[in-house]
């Protein structure tokens, strides 16, 4: 009997939901990424699916970070706006 390590996570939920709610072009690479751990798993190649565990594990969180970055700097230049707009009655 073959001695296999634990199938890793690949984090599918985490790279759908980050694609449809936060930031697409980072989030796809996750898929990408994601949808390769079960298949290597199944081929033997272990860390080649550990590898891409992480990689989708790192760009759903690439993907959240950059969404968050932009509703951070659209609420400023909003908000720079707003106070502009209202000093200048």
């Amino acid at each position: 009997m073959e001695n296999k390590p634990q199938r890793p996570n690949n984090y599918l939920a985490l790279a759908i939901i980050s694609t449809i709610l936060c930031c697409l072009p980072t989030g796809i690479v996750s898929i990408v990424y994601s949808t390769k751990v079960n298949n290597l798993y199944e081929d033997g190649k272990y860390d080649e699916a550990e590898k891409a565990s992480k990689n989708a594990k790192t760009w759903g969180i690439v993907s959240i970070v950059a969404a968050a970055v932009g509703v951070i700097i659209y609420i400023l230049i909003f908000g720079v706006a707003m106070f502009a707009a209202m000093t200048n009655r």
